[in-house]
């Protein structure tokens, strides 16, 4: 069994390390802007957090899908499946910043890192064997020319 999870861990690290540059450097962009808007313009919480993650979101699906899981073009099935992931942390992550931060008091920085850090653990394995699984062929039959 370990050595089974060490093996997977171990062919897909160059994917994981991406994914995770990606994650982090969405990460400083998600907290820069939810900081910026909650300190500097007097935002609520709960409206920053809708607010810097549109940004990230679109961040992190543009250099997931180009650099990490190695796609090209545009997928009208992954787009859909990454909106629906989307939508499924989306609301995850305001229910958590109300619910944390406004009902209990904590502090929202916190309670934005823990909620980021709870969907990394389930992010990467459904981008990698859901949302980006396609094959190219399947996704070239989908492009759009501009």
């Amino acid at each position: 069994m370990v050595d089974t999870v060490l093996q997977y861990a171990y062919r897909v690290r160059k994917q994981f390390f991406r994914y995770f540059v990606v994650g982090f450097s969405g990460l400083f962009i998600d907290m820069t802007l939810l900081i910026l808007a909650k300190e500097l313009l007097h935002v609520r919480p709960v409206l920053a957090v809708v607010m810097s993650q549109a940004v990230a979101l679109v961040y992190n699906f543009t250099l997931n899908r180009l650099w990490s899981f190695g796609g090209a073009g545009f997928c009208r099935s992954q787009l859909v499946k990454y909106g629906a992931l989307v939508l499924f942390n989306y609301l995850f992550s305001v229910g958590c910043m109300y619910v944390f931060s406004e009902v209990y008091g904590f502090d929202y920085r916190i309670v934005r890192i823990g909620s980021i850090a709870l969907m990394v653990c389930w992010n990467f394995f459904l981008y990698k064997y859901w949302v980006y699984a396609q094959t190219p062929v399947t996704c070239e039959s989908e492009v759009v020319e501009g």
